[in-house]
């Protein structure tokens, strides 16, 4: 009967050890099956694998942040939105995933679950892309006075100098701003829609300080004066 025991439980490691063999070697092909993808440009091929490595690693899988990223990249926000909150779901404080959720629920026109969103991001980061974004979507559902209270703490933060905005100056033309010198431009329209109009020139010829070439910036303030 011992015998028999000793066989059985060596039937059992041997299996087990038999199906992890298996596993490790399925995890591999997709790896390699994803980095090919990637080096060609299919990212359906990338995905499709992606989604065979959640399934083979579980639920805690880093795959699932590979495709946020990868949804993001490719515009589609919807996607992007449901598999961020699959990875906050195991990691609640990741910024990098917090900012994808909330620029594409912006792009998908969510702008009030995207303020919710930049709020918590900015509480967590004290960023002043995510206090600038987070203004700014203020601004645009019209909650003025909280957006002039998130700019004013955003002007104070400290910037590398190295982040910019884009613009779009017409319906065909577009204008890379420093972010040093779009704080002080988003704020003079805050300021505008507080009627502080003193306050909203100051703040463009602060922008046109910064970076004298932004169009829009020129254009508000040769409006005002």
């Amino acid at each position: 009967m011992k015998i028999l025991y000793t066989v059985l439980v060596f039937m059992m490691i041997g299996i087990s050890a038999i199906a992890q063999s298996s596993k490790e070697e399925a995890i591999g092909i997709e790896k390699k099956i994803i980095a090919k993808a990637k080096r060609i440009g299919d990212p359906v091929v990338a995905s499709f694998s992606m989604y065979k490595l959640i399934a083979l690693e579980g639920e805690n899988s880093t795959y699932k942040d590979s495709l946020t990223y990868m949804y993001y990249s490719a515009g589609k926000y919807a996607s992007c939105f449901m598999m961020a909150n699959e990875v906050l779901k195991r990691d609640p404080k990741n910024e990098d995933i917090l900012e994808l959720k909330a620029s594409s629920l912006e792009s998908l026109g969510a702008l009030d679950k995207a303020m919710e969103v930049y709020a918590e991001l900015f509480e967590l980061s004290n960023n002043n892309y995510h206090g600038y974004n987070l203004s700014k979507l203020q601004l645009s559902i019209k909650k003025f006075e909280d957006a002039y209270t998130t700019i004013k703490k955003v002007e104070g933060l400290n910037d590398s100098g190295k982040v910019s905005v884009t613009f779009s100056i017409n319906q065909t033309h577009t204008q890379q701003i420093e972010l040093l010198a779009a704080i002080p431009y988003l704020k003079g329209l805050i300021e505008e829609e507080l009627d502080k109009n003193d306050e909203a020139k100051l703040s463009y010829q602060e922008a046109l300080k910064i970076q004298p070439e932004f169009v829009l910036a020129k254009e508000k303030l040769d409006r005002l004066n």
